[in-house]
């Protein structure tokens, strides 16, 4: 089973909310689209001021936290992940939020909430991680109300492409997990998956990159997303850092990665 949705892999990943905070503290610092991700993600919503809506994958809940002001009154709002670590730091982030969540333990392959319950389904770069993407796609549609909506964002086959070589330069053994053209769900693949139960997919893509200019930001995301073939420790670190430094200087002080994401609506 690839890394990308090993249960083992992802339980020890997402065990606590670091290693995907190392990874958005990049792209908050060097991302050039300056609208910025999540609230595009929320412009995307289309849907009536009362409605039950539910997450998937809800991590350490920046779609909600960033988008604070702009929840309707009426929306009735789970959270939900499969890390009880995630769900925590959830908590946490949206303690100042003056409105209610619901937060659950969830495995998105088995909803236990009866069918036609949900307005909504937010899926935010998550469905790449499922094991049993089928049944999980046909447990969103069993859940949604007629008429209801599956908002799944993701990444496409050249997402961090840049990355990928940059790492493999450092390293020829190493594996980066969280990009990749082997996704199991893409905006390339993705469409193909949905129709299998839904009638009309939608794809709206999101244009940005990153132009990195310092070496540890960017030491810090591949270090929380890479196998490496050396052990673990502050000789790699030192390695990677210098070696990272030494790419800026030949680039100017900029490391421009293209980045590739998206989101499916599927009704």
């Amino acid at each position: 089973m690839p890394r990308i949705n090993d249960p083992d892999y992802l339980s020890a990943q997402y065990k606590t909310a670091d290693n995907l905070s190392a990874r958005i503290r990049l792209h908050r610092r060097f991302s050039v689209n300056d609208y910025g991700w999540f609230r595009w993600v929320f412009d995307r919503f289309d849907l009536p001021e009362t409605a039950r809506i539910l997450e998937l994958g809800c991590g350490p809940g920046l779609l909600w936290g960033e988008n604070a002001r702009r929840i309707p009154a009426g929306w009735k709002i789970t959270l939900s992940d499969f890390s009880p670590g995630m769900l925590a730091q959830a908590r946490r982030n949206l303690k100042g939020v003056s409105r209610p969540f619901d937060f659950a333990v969830i495995d998105a392959q088995h909803l236990s909430c009866p069918p036609a319950r949900f307005d909504a389904v937010i899926a935010n770069h998550f469905l790449y991680h499922v094991p049993d993407r089928p049944r999980t796609i046909a447990e969103i549609r069993r859940v949604l109300k007629p008429g209801g909506k599956l908002y799944a964002t993701t990444v496409g086959d050249n997402h961090m492409g840049a990355l990928t070589r940059l790492v493999e330069r450092f390293d020829a053994q190493s594996e980066i997990v969280i990009h990749g053209r082997s996704f199991p769900f893409t905006l390339q693949n993705g469409s193909d998956q949905l129709r299998a139960a839904f009638a009309a997919v939608k794809i709206h893509r999101y244009p940005d990159e990153l132009r990195v200019t310092e070496a540890w930001p960017l030491a810090e995301y591949i270090l929380s997303s890479t196998r490496f073939s050396v052990p673990p420790g502050d000789r790699l670190r030192a390695d990677l850092l210098r070696f990272l430094e030494l790419e800026l200087a030949a680039r100017d002080g900029v490391i421009v990665i293209p980045k590739e994401s998206g989101i499916f609506i599927a009704y």
